[in-house]
């Protein structure tokens, strides 16, 4: 079950694109028809009008189906409607999803054939759809649809979410069967001992599998078990079923595991409680299951590596510019209004490119209500867009990446200040800077915001000027840092605390240590090695800038 929504989103890329407005663009898509003419009993939620001969008759049939959605081509020479994107983002969906009109276009193979007729009444006008409470979708004619009945049958039928946001509910089904022809709990993982599926079945069941489903993945503690018994390289190694003891400090009754491989590629596990070793038929049906488990995996795999496409590619979009914000912001199913760019980089001592892409996959699983921002992956950091205002949000959505990830991973983030869509580009850079500041800060230090860490940014960028030498090394700060250099002097100290007490003698002195005297003749003595000109305010200005460009202390 999908929303069309994200029907639109995935399609988009496909060259297909909605037309006109639908009431409803949350609505829930269960099931997928092909239309036939002659079968009255066609029925779906989502109807391929596969050789209709135009849109009128297309939405006869999805009305006679008691369809929501109608997929029907376009006509080859046929131009976008006009309105149709500036629809689609001027008219935010049921419970803040907005509409996604899409209008990308991908070469596919050949037309299939156009043919016949269609039954019962409707106008041929644009609006046909709308009026009889079908969203009409448009069909780019290069593409084939063998290819779009493909992408629908797998989005509408084997994308349905479970609660973590991800996979086909099917692997909780397939868990129940395998449980009971092994007679066993089941667990399926996938390659980093996440809970993607569990059976319902308590047979056998113990406290670790109970923590391991509470907390959605295998504990720390018993991954570091598995580790030291070679399990997860036996697992690695071979497509047999592995044995694991029991080991009562943990909670742990006997199981059996088995690898989940496409090829050469590990995919993750299936696990089962058992007291000894299963052989015969329970053993092979534990092989097969894993087998089955592969295909569900691959084709789960295959729709969120589009839509992670889909949505990484118009995110890149925002980041660097795009002229159509706006539509850009709508087709991403996020509402027009301010939002923050976060920057993030993750990596672990031995591996850096790792931890990022488990960074990315977190923050792009689930779709539409069950995650809030949009993300992309450019060069080493993670890009999340996250609609908001306050700064709040941003930092509890950095502490929840953290959570998730593994305890030895170390996060970095950046959060850029709330920005229209047209000013994504800024916030990014805004979102880099900050996490450069949190880079080089204490490792468990909140994630700096922009609009709170103006100031810093602003010394930092000062800074770097100093070190690529674009700051004049012979004015009266880089004299003053040479005699204290040859004469161990403390003029550059004064000098700053003078400035910084806003030419108070007593608050400078007491800065320094000494007597105001002192700071008194050592003002007197810089002004014989450089002219300082204190009563100035621009030269005064300039000497601040000079002083905190060099971060001398």
């Amino acid at each position: 079950m999908i929303t069309l929504d994200r029907l639109v989103n995935v399609l988009g890329g496909y060259g297909v694109r909605l037309r006109g407005r639908p009431a409803t663009r949350s609505a829930l898509l269960r099931s997928v028809a092909v239309a036939d003419p002659t079968d009255a009993r066609v029925a779906g939620d989502v109807l391929l009008a596969v050789g209709a001969a135009s849109v009128t008759e297309a939405v006869r049939w999805a009305v006679s189906a008691r369809a929501s959605v109608v997929l029907v081509r376009a006509e080859p020479d046929a131009e976008p409607e006009p309105d149709a994107e500036a629809a689609a983002q001027a008219e935010p969906a049921a419970d803040s999803e907005p509409a996604a009109a899409q209008a990308a276009a991908v070469t596919g193979r050949e037309a299939a054939p156009g043919r016949g007729s269609g039954d019962g009444g409707g106008s041929g006008d644009g609006d046909d759809g709308d009026d009889h409470g079908v969203a009409v979708m448009l069909a780019d004619p290069e593409v084939s649809w063998s290819q779009l009945a493909g992408v629908v049958y797998g989005l509408v039928l084997e994308g349905r979410e479970t609660e973590s946001g991800r996979g086909p509910t099917d692997l909780f089904s397939l868990a129940d069967n395998l449980a009971d022809v092994v007679g066993g709990a089941v667990t399926i993982e996938d390659r980093h001992s996440r809970v993607l599926a569990y059976s319902r079945s308590q047979q056998a069941g113990d406290p670790a599998r109970l923590e391991t489903i509470l907390v959605r993945r295998v504990p720390d503690r018993l991954r570091e078990v598995f580790q030291e018994q070679g399990v997860f390289a036996r697992l690695a190694a071979t497509d047999e079923p592995v044995f694991v003891g029991p080991d009562h400090r943990h909670g742990l009754t006997g199981r059996m595991a088995v690898a989940v491989r496409a090829g050469r590629e590990l995919l993750g596990s299936v696990w089962v409680t058992c007291d000894s070793p299963l052989t015969g038929a329970r053993r092979d049906a534990l092989a097969d299951g894993a087998r089955t488990v592969a295909l569900h995996l691959l084709r789960s795999r295959a729709s969120a590596d589009l839509e992670r496409q889909v949505e990484s590619d118009l995110v890149i979009r925002l980041l660097e510019g795009a002229a159509d914000a706006a539509t850009v912001v709508s087709r991403l199913g996020l509402a027009p209004q301010p939002m923050r760019v976060i920057a993030v980089r993750a990596h672990t001592h031995e591996e850096r490119n790792a931890a990022l892409l488990l960074a990315f996959e977190w923050a792009t699983t689930g779709f539409g209500w069950s995650r809030p921002g949009r993300s992309t992956l450019l060069g080493d950091t993670l890009y999340t867009i996250l609609p908001g205002e306050q700064t709040a949000p941003a930092r509890q959505w950095v502490a929840g990446l953290r959570a998730a990830l593994p305890p030895h991973v170390r996060i970095a983030a950046g959060i850029g200040a709330a920005a229209r869509p047209e000013e994504l580009p800024a916030g990014r850079q805004e979102a880099e800077e900050c996490l450069a500041l949190h880079e080089a800060g204490a490792p468990d230090a909140e994630p700096p915001a922009y609009d709170e860490s103006w100031d810093d940014i602003l010394l930092q960028r000062l800074r770097a000027a100093a070190r690529a030498g674009r700051t004049p090394a012979r004015g009266p700060v880089g004299a003053l840092r040479r005699h204290d250099a040859l004469h161990g002097t403390r003029f550059v100290a004064t000098l700053r605390a003078w400035l910084e007490a806003q030419g108070d003698l007593a608050a400078a002195a007491e800065r320094l240590g000494v007597h105001p005297n002192t700071v008194r003749n050592r003002l007197r003595k810089m002004s014989g090695i450089t002219p300082l000109d204190l009563d100035d305010a621009r030269k005064r200005l300039a000497l601040i800038i000079g002083l905190a460009a060099t971060g001398d202390e």
